[in-house]
């Protein structure tokens, strides 16, 4: 990603804002993953909480949190993964 945004730098300005709104995008869309403990997760409890009728449960909340932290440590991992797996 560094070695990118140095060559966006290169090419111009207007390249390398378009290059920083891209990224800005890609995390705005990665934060509204119906994830718990990201925006997204939030947005499917207010959901659930409109069909419902009543507040999700402590327990439910609990349980979505410790799923989403999981899903979001898996994700990490991966990541991690790809990333040391590209050196070797």
């Amino acid at each position: 990603m560094a070695d990118f945004a140095g060559q966006s730098a290169q090419q111009g300005v207007l390249v390398f804002v378009g290059y920083l709104a891209l990224i800005s995008i890609s995390l705005g869309v990665l934060n509204l993953l119906p994830v718990p403990l990201l925006d997204g997760g939030h947005l499917l409890y207010y959901f659930a909480e409109l069909i419902k009728g009543s507040p999700v449960s402590d327990r439910a909340f609990e349980v979505g949190q410790r799923i989403g932290m999981a899903v979001l440590a898996m994700l990490m991992a991966l990541a991690l993964f790809n990333d040391v797996s590209r050196l070797f």
